[in-house]
Parts: C-alpha cells; structure tokens; sequence
C-alpha cells in the first residue's frame, strides 16, 4: 500500500546554508585562471575579521562540513580512492570497500556534490579501489548535511568527492607511474589547458592489482527449545587480479559576459578473475559429520560506468546573482560468470550438483536535473533550488546446473531470478544565510522532497509500489569567540531509503552456507544529528573538536537466521532504534621546522537494538579510533612521511567487528624540478584483518579473514608545462612539507 509521511517542522523559518567564512581566516589565493567574463563562484562570503594567513586554492570555509585538502599528499600518485579515504578524520573503507563514518555504515558519497551511479551499492566499492587518488583535489566530509543535499544513495552523512580543478593560464601536466611486487601497476595522467575563453582538462589512468586472502568462520545453530548446538567450520583461501582503465574530461566555454556552458564525461571499467577453494565441515547435535567436502570457484567480473553532464552558468543583473542548471546521466553495469565444483566426500542434504554456473546482471542508471539560484541581498544570501532525479536498478541472477557427464546446462528455477526497481525523486528546497551582528551568522533551511519507487519481481510477476513525501529542516549556526576562534552549532534531519538490493525479496545463493535476500517491507530510516564544534588555532597548531549526537528510528540492519540445518539468510529488517554520539578531533601544525603532524582522532559511544535476541535487548560500544600523519622534510629534494591509522570497536545489528590498525610509509625524492621518486608501503606490519562476531540466541558465529597486506610501490611523477599554480607535489617545491591532510580552507 502507498504510504505518505511528512514531518513536524519546528526550524522551517530557518533555511538550510551552505557557506559561512570562518572568523579567522584570511586565504592568499592561487592565481586565478579564469577567461574572460568567467560568471563568479556561487559561493557568496559574508565578510568577517582576518587575523590568521592560509594558503589554498579558495576563499571560503562552509559551516556545514569539514574539507580536506588532498592534492598536496605525496603518496596520491600512487593511491586510490579508497586509500586517501582512509586518511581523512573518521572515514574508513575496509579491504572490501565498505565505508564507514565515524561508525556509521549509511554513508552518501558525491561527486562534485552530485550522485553518481558508480558510487551507489555494490558499484561502489569496485570504484573506489580503482579510481586514482591523484584526481583528487579534495575531500569534503558532510556529517550534517544541508536542505540543498538530497537523500538518494544513502540519506546519511555525506563524503563529496572534490574532483581535481587546473585553471591556470598556459597548460600543465603530470604522468605518473608505479610498480609493485608480484605483478602490479598503475600510470596515471592529468592535463589541462586555459586560454582566452576556453578551459579544458583531462585524465587517463590504468591499474593491475593482485590481491589474495585467507579466511575462516566457525559458526553454531543454537536449538532455541533444547539449547542443542550444531557445529560447522568453512575455510578459505582466494586470489583475484583485477584490471582497471579510464579517463575522464571537462570543458567550459564563456559565452559572452554573462554565460558559461560546462561538459563532462568520464568513463571506467574494470575486470577480475578470481579464484578460491572452500571446505566445508558440519556436525550435528551429537557430533555427527553431517557435510564435508572442498569447492573450487572461478570467477570472471566485468564492470562498465560512465556520467556525462552539461552545464549553464548564468550571471543575473543584481551582484553575485547567478543561476546554475546541470543535467546528468551516469550508469553502471556489471555482470559475473561464476563456476563452481564441489567434490562432495559426505554430501549435505538438498546440496546442488557437483558443477553449477551463475551468471549475475547488476545495473544501475541514474538520469538528474538540478537548478540552483543565487541572490545576495543587503541582509544575506538567499538560495533556491529544484531537482528532478529518475534512479533504475536492474538486478539479474541466472543459476544453472551442470550435468558431469554431457556438460549439459538446465536453469535451476529457484536460484534464478530478475527483480527491477525504478525510484523517481522530485525535490525543492530553500536557504538563507545572514550575519547577526559582527559575531552570529546564521544559515538554515528546508528540503522537501517526493519519491515514488516501482518495484517489479519480474520473475514471479509481483509488481508494488511505495511513495514518501517527507520535510527535511537543517540548521547552522557560528559564534566569533576572538578572531582566531569560532564556535559552530548544526542540526540535520535526514532520511535514508532502502536500495534495490535492500528491496529485493528474492533469496539469492552466495555459498552453501548463505544466502541473502531483501525486503520489500523496509521503511525508510530517520535520522536526527546535532553538532557543536569549535575551531581555533593554538600556536602554529590548527585545532578542530566537535562533540556530536545522533538517534536513527527504523533503523535499516542485517538479520540472520537458518532456513535450513546449515544454510544462513540475510537480509534485511528494520531493527528499532540506535543512538550514538561522541567526541571527534583534529590537530595539524608545524612540531618543528622539519616535522608536520596531522592528527585526528574520535571517541564514540553507540547503542543500538539487538538483532535476534527475543527480550528486546541493547548492545552498547565504546570505541576509540585514531590517526596520526608524521611527515619529516630532510632537505628541499627528500620527505619522509609515515601515516598510522587505528579503528575501535564497531557495531552491527546482530554483534560487533573487532579492532583493526594499519601503518602506511611514503618516501620522496625529487630528481629535479620536475620529476620526483615515490615509494610507498602499504601496511607496513602486515595487519590488516577483518574480525568479526555476531551473538543471537540462535547464532554464535566467529569470522576472520585476512588480505594480502603489505605492498610496496616504486613508481616516479612527472610535470611539465606552466608550474606556477605551486601544487604541491603536482607543482615545484611540493607546497609545505607534511601538507595534505589538515582541514582545508572552504
């Protein structure tokens, strides 16, 4: 049955913002490389003190997030995404590609604050660990996010992908290009051109990686009536190559005084061959052998994405009025080819054929069509916005049985199965920003949006259908404690739906002990966060803490349980509610002439409803997570930098993950002005684990498994062309030494 919902709105007068200058901070701007009548940035300052110098690409500093300032890491030649994620204050991205905030799993992650069908489900972690770090030019983390912000791909806080920019007059280039142990590689290259009225950049890149890994689970069925335990051990060893190629471009043309059109494409695919063996061993109650036997499985994997966008940039008569439109298609499309040989020694009950074949589709199309409007007025700024959004999934498993003898293929009907769901989103919204006095500054706002989902079992012919309606209010607020010093208060309200695979209620066959499903039942989840932070400088030393607090209802969790003697579901409920809140902190400065240190860390505390349990219970954590970036300048041609990275505790509906800790160490030497020598260790002491435990009345379950740790890189980075614009390793002298990490000024 349709469901519509709306909110209570106490902040409606208050509109949601975007920008806020910081009270102390003055920016010595690169030079510009604008063409000629270039429409201005649609990021209005309101004017404050300035006491305190920084050098960066931009003038402003949003009070709804924190950026980071990537382009000047040393190791970004090498990385990837998902590496110089792992670097920023709260984020995380296990071996898997799974991204985490400050604990929580629902994270959104834009690109140049726009959806991308590349980082949406289980597209996203392919792309992550194949897209190049050295594309980047920052990474804005949105824990609070603002009513011109939309809910689809996530709801929760935001990661925005700040996609590299060269507007420097004359031409510039970088090549890049690193090797590594048993195999591996990648190149990358980046160019730009500005002239006159035109501007134009691009980007290739190419990658081979091998990765292996080691894996174990002991899992007990607990019979809940007699408190029997029936027993299974499941083994594994794995070893995958996967290649990656792509390359993206941008151009904007200004059309007169007025007018600025924008295109954008990029594409990307990549492929893997995988293989791994499985063994098996399960008892009863009694101790009884009940399966054993080994599998083998080859697995082939092609994925394809792509986005192609165009823009308008129109300057109003009024100053600083502006009105942008962009219209964007992105896709994805990825399809496995995977075969499977047991050789059964004490085959289980209802177990499959000795060889099977599955073939699995999973695409996604994202068409969007945002405006955004912009006037300054003696007051504020005031800011409207509408988006048009249509989001299709595809998701496609064909299960086939191998006759031993004559090859013979014949579908198995219940493992094969094609589930659609196409989500179509409308959205307005509106902001306001204003100064109260010389110290208040106040932003706000509203969003509300309309989304229709049409869900369709294509292979059982069950169709249904859901829509929402919801309100969405944020807050903002600054205090201008000294010049140096600012206080900053955020409230958001935000609403995370269930995805294709989160919808899908068809069982789906992952091994012989699990499978997973969704459901089509979800409810959306609703959040509330709230934010206090204080920004200052202490010395050299530029200090961030933030306390923050969050409550989730209908909160989206994995639940398990048996469908049969040894097969595991999972899929998906909503499992009540969970709070959490904590402190988080950030340092960054100068220890000495030579020594840098960036230094981040948070203290969290969740809570949440306990999966599986029938009284209802709650699970608690507390958990501590750090990094720290040490970067040493030996001289103007040689640094140093070591970067260690520790996770607490974490949390999911039915139990907890482990502890992890990783050290990553670069070296740089620059043979010339432009070219440098890179090296690069990645876990250095060969730790990196997932660990994980889940406790159920009716589940005891223990998961370990381990990746190829420690990799070395030795690769050399190239610049030619014009090399004033000073980029940090991409420019001459490779900006402050240790730069990179430390909140940017946006």
């Amino acid at each position: 049955m349709p469901r519509h919902r709306s909110s209570v709105l106490l902040l409606a007068p208050i509109v949601a913002g975007t920008l806020l200058a910081p009270a102390h901070a003055t920016v010595q701007q690169a030079p510009a490389a604008t063409p000629a009548a270039t429409v201005p940035a649609p990021e209005a300052e309101v004017p404050v003190q300035s006491t305190v110098a920084v050098s960066a690409a931009r003038s402003s500093n949003r009070i709804d997030r924190q950026a980071y300032d990537v382009k000047s890491d040393s190791a970004s030649t090498n990385d990837t995404i998902a590496d110089t994620l792992n670097k920023v204050p709260s984020v995380a991205v296990d071996p898997d590609g799974n991204v985490t905030l400050r604990g929580r799993s629902n994270v959104q992650i834009l690109i140049d604050g726009k959806p991308s069908a590349m980082m949406q489900g289980e597209n996203r972690a392919a792309a992550l660990n194949a897209l190049p770090a050295a594309d980047l030019e920052s990474v804005e983390v949105i824990n609070n996010p603002g009513a011109q912000f939309g809910n689809e791909g996530g709801g929760g806080p935001i990661i925005n992908l700040v996609m590299r920019r060269e507007r420097t007059p004359g031409s510039f280039g970088v090549v890049n290009a690193n090797a590594g142990q048993e195999g591996r590689f990648n190149a990358s290259t980046f160019g730009s051109y500005t002239g006159g009225r035109l501007s134009v950049q691009g980007a290739l890149f190419g990658r081979r990686d091998s990765r292996g890994s080691t894996g174990e689970t002991t899992r007990d069925r607990i019979d809940p009536a007699t408190g029997a335990v029936a027993s299974s051990v499941q083994t594994s060893t794995s070893e995958n190559d996967t290649d990656a190629a792509g390359f993206n471009g941008s151009l904007n043309y200004n059309l007169g005084e007025k007018d600025v059109i924008s295109l954008k494409a990029n594409f990307s695919a990549t492929s893997q061959e995988g293989l791994s063996s499985e063994r098996y061993r399960g008892t009863d109650a009694s101790g009884a052998v009940e399966s054993e036997y080994p599998r083998s499985t080859a697995r082939d994997t092609n994925g394809r994405n792509y986005t192609l966008s165009a823009g308008l940039d129109h300057k109003g008569e009024a100053p600083g009025e502006i009105f942008k439109t962009d219209l964007r298609l992105s896709g994805t499309r990825n399809e496995a080819d995977v075969r499977f040989a047991n050789d059964y020694s004490v085959r289980p009950i209802n177990a499959p054929e000795p060889l099977t074949r599955q073939d699995n589709l999973n695409q996604t199309r994202i068409v969007d069509f945002t405006g955004d409007y912009e006037r300054p007025g003696e007051s504020g700024v005031l800011r409207l916005g509408y988006k048009v959004a249509r989001n299709s999934s595809v998701i496609d498993t064909r299960f086939l049985d191998i006759d031993p003898g004559t090859l013979f293929e014949s579908v198995n009907g219940a493992r094969t199965n094609r589930f659609e769901l196409v989500d179509t989103t409308l959205a307005l919204y509106g902001t306001y920003q204003m100064r109260l006095g010389e110290k208040w500054g106040v932003l706000g706002g509203l969003r509300t949006e309309y989304t229709d989902l049409d869900i369709d079992q294509v292979t059982t012919g069950i169709k249904a259908g859901n829509h929402y309606l919801e309100a969405i209010p944020s807050a903002f607020l600054t205090y201008d404690l000294s010049d140096q010093t600012a206080l900053r208060l955020s409230y958001a309200h935000r609403i995370r739906r269930p995805g294709a695979s989160d919808l899908n209620p068809f069982v789906i066959y992952r091994d012989e002990l699990n499978v997973s499903s969704g459901n089509p039942d979800l409810m959306p989840t609703e959040s509330d966060s709230l934010e206090l932070g204080v920004e200052t400088k202490l010395g050299n030393v530029e200090t961030n803490v933030r306390l923050y607090a969050r409550r989730d209802t209908d909160l989206i969790s994995e639940r398990r349980y048996f469908i049969s003697d040894t097969v595991l579901l999972t899929t998906r409920e909503n499992a009540g509610s969970s709070n959490s809140g904590g402190l988080e902190f950030s340092f960054s400065g100068r220890a000495t002439p030579k020594l840098t240190i960036n230094a981040s860390g948070n203290i969290g505390y969740s809570e949440q409803s306990v999966l599986g349990n029938v009284n209802d219970d709650k699970r608690s954590a507390t958990s501590i997570a750090g990094r720290a970036r040490f970067s040493y300048q030996f001289d103007p041609a040689n640094s140093l930098q070591l970067v260690l990275n520790a996770q607490g505790k974490t949390l999911f509906g039915e139990g907890y993950r482990q502890p992890t800790r990783t050290a990553d160490l670069n070296y740089r030497r620059n043979l010339s002005q432009a070219l440098s020598l890179v090296v690069n260790i990645n876990d250095i002491f060969d730790s990196q684990k997932t660990e994980s435990i889940t406790e159920t009345d009716r589940l005891r379950e223990y998961s370990i498994r381990r990746q190829d740790g420690r990799l070395v890189y030795v690769g050399l980075s190239y610049r030619f062309g014009s090399f004033g614009s000073g980029r940090g390793p991409r420019g001459p002298g490779f900006g402050p030494p240790g730069g990179g990490m430390g909140p940017g000024p946006r």
